[in-house]
């Protein structure tokens, strides 16, 4: 694969995952209330080729991300208007924010295994 197709990959699966859907999760309904998640992420990439005399040719590529917690949307069902809907920012200067960035820094291995099975299992129950 060549460099440009490299780059041409990266930028489309960036395409692909860059969408508000992932910025503003599932929400999860609590009987009397919704809870909305919403994140924030990055992502970084570079590409390059080099060629040089006879047939030392190069290309490589790379990049990194991250997501992190930004706020949690609460719907009061029960109240109507403006007056039932709560913003809970997460940010590292609030304490719940410090609780829950603690509790997915220690739980996401069992969180992303948690996950990988749940896609295992329905994808093997959609083929039957």
């Amino acid at each position: 694969m060549s460099g440009e197709e490299m780059l041409k990959t990266t930028a489309d699966e960036l395409d692909r995952l860059l969408s508000p859907a992932h910025i503003m999760g599932e929400a999860v309904d609590l009987g009397d209330k919704a809870v909305i998640p919403v994140a924030e992420f990055g992502f970084g990439f570079g590409a390059g080729t080099a060629s040089g005399k006879e047939s030392c040719n190069g290309s490589g590529s790379g990049g990194g991300g991250g997501i992190s917690p930004v706020a949690l949307v609460i719907v009061h069902k029960d109240v109507r208007g403006p007056e039932g809907i709560q913003v809970l920012s997460l940010r590292k200067d609030n304490p719940v924010a410090q609780v829950i960035s603690a509790l997915s820094e220690s739980l996401a291995p069992q969180v992303i295994a948690a996950i990988k099975a749940m896609q295992e299992k329905k994808g093997n129950t959609e083929g039957t």
